[in-house]
């Protein structure tokens, strides 16, 4: 009788939520299908356009943080003008991206499309969450935060297979493209329906200002930092790389800077969250683990195509293991992290750290000739499972260091800290590894062996930061919450 009750006192959602949900779980599809299907893209995107090592980069890096450098910006304007416009927005610029992806003829146009796309990326997805806290009741929003989850990983997982399976179909020169235009008839019909099924809705008693100031000298300064990174290599290491990253940190400590001295005026970082030191370690955690795991698959796509010689699809195929793990891990995360409080954390960065270090004993120690798939079958399914069960509960385990009132705030940087931790990520294992990379040899053996050495070389680097990953995990309280964190 009192479960009855207790039901019955659930608040009723309306049909046109539902309906909402649906069209912001296709831009959200979107987003993070295009941070995986590209990986497997790369090496025939290299052939076709005949890109440089700093390209396939740029490709990865140049989305990671021009989304990360929206998120803020965005649902800051989103609270001003509501949410509804800005979501569109964002999205018909990102199908148009997507687009001229495809189209792209060289190197820069390609470069420019996708570092464009990132952008829009950033401004429609803060809008996701925060239509999901206005229109579901506290007692709802739960599942309605479940079902995105279940997409991102959904999203994130299908990424490598889908885009092997184009690429197989239509073959490298066209596939590529249709790797990049699979976001146009979604993106098309997400438009349509987003027009006509979401709340215009009222804006928030959000505080004026915008924070240019702030914006300007974070975007410099993580451009200079990210330029070197990637171009450096290339180039070998002339004098401006030095000079570019040393301007890039000058420009960062001038952003702290500014962000104190508005403190009270509505800074784009609030300074007094990292008055908490639990909350300054897991932004760090958020920055280091996203670098770790983000930059393996941009490793062996490029391992398994350019130097074993092996098709796009088989490439993706590599990567099932940590989808499905991912899934899985995922879909028990919340739960576990319920029942386990901060454990569910450690055992994943501990099952990730332990995977990916595995996979670069196998890439250290396998002959070229000998390594096949099934050889990171267990690594990769492990480094997945650990992988699903931190990154579904780890925001709310940071935003817990802070005051509630303060978590929308805490919640944005976070995100903002993925992003820049994907970038950098990319930069640095592309630096190794097209720094460790000598072909000597157009021999396909001594090809394959030089690749599969420089891969080693560049899993190491993922598996140092998974493990300061794991050391970061204990940072976080040990208990927190239901519920997912609010969002700006």
């Amino acid at each position: 009788m009192n479960e009855v009750v207790s039901r019955s006192q659930l608040p009723t959602v309306p049909r046109s939520a539902w309906n909402a949900l649906v069209v912001l779980m296709a831009g959200m599809f979107m987003a993070l299908l295009d941070t995986t299907i590209v990986n497997v893209a790369l090496p025939t995107i290299q052939v076709s356009l005949d890109a440089s090592e700093a390209t396939l980069s740029w490709i990865i890096s140049g989305y990671a943080l021009a989304f990360g450098i929206a998120l803020i910006p965005a649902g800051r304007i989103g609270d001003r003008i509501g949410h509804k416009w800005v979501f569109f927005t964002g999205l018909l610029l990102f199908t148009l991206a997507s687009l001229f992806c495809g189209l792209a003829q060289n190197s820069l146009q390609l470069i420019v499309a996708r570092v464009v796309q990132g952008l829009a990326g950033g401004i429609f997805v803060p809008a996701v969450t925060a239509f999901i806290q206005l229109l579901f009741p506290a007692q709802v929003r739960g599942k309605a935060f479940a079902i995105l989850g279940s997409v991102i990983g959904v999203s994130t997982a299908l990424g490598p297979i889908l885009g092997g399976l184009i690429i197989e179909a239509f073959g490298d020169e066209n596939g590529w493209r249709l790797v990049f235009w699979v976001n146009l008839p979604i993106g098309v019909v997400a438009l349509v329906a987003a027009a006509k099924v979401l709340p215009a809705g009222a804006a928030t008693k959000a505080k004026d200002g915008y924070d240019l100031v702030g914006l300007v000298l974070l975007t410099a300064g993580l451009i200079a930092l990210l330029v070197p990174l990637i171009e450096g290599q290339d180039k070998g290491w002339p004098a401006w790389t030095f000079v570019t990253l040393a301007a890039g940190v000058l420009l960062i400590v001038a952003f702290a800077l500014w962000e104190k001295r508005i403190e009270d005026d509505n800074p784009m970082v609030p300074p007094h969250l990292f008055a908490h030191p639990a909350f300054t370690g897991g932004t760090i955690l958020a920055l280091v683990y996203f670098a770790a795991f983000t930059s393996i698959f941009f490793t062996i796509s490029l391992l398994w195509q350019a130097g074993l010689g092996h098709t796009a699809l088989e490439s993706g195929i590599v990567a099932v293991p940590f989808a499905l793990g991912s899934i899985v891990g995922a879909s028990q995360s919340n739960r576990l992290a319920k029942r386990l409080g901060r454990t569910v954390l450690v055992v994943g960065t501990g099952m990730v750290a332990a995977g990916l270090v595995a996979t670069w004993l196998i890439l250290r120690w396998v002959p070229a000739p000998d390594l096949v798939n099934w050889d990171l079958l267990l690594p990769l399914l492990i480094a997945g499972i650990g992988s699903g069960l931190f990154i579904a509960p780890n925001a709310q385990f940071i935003v817990a260091t802070v005051n509630r009132s303060e978590a929308g705030a805490a919640s944005g940087v976070i995100s903002v800290m993925q992003r820049v931790g994907s970038a950098i990520g990319i930069a640095v294992i592309g630096s190794v590894l097209f720094g460790t990379l000598h072909l000597t040899s157009k021999d396909p053996a001594q090809i394959a062996q030089a690749f599969v050495d420089a891969a080693a070389h560049a899993m190491a680097v993922s598996a140092v930061l998974a493990v300061v990953s794991f050391a970061l995990v204990f940072v976080l309280p040990k208990q927190v919450d239901g519920g997912p964190p609010p969002t700006e």
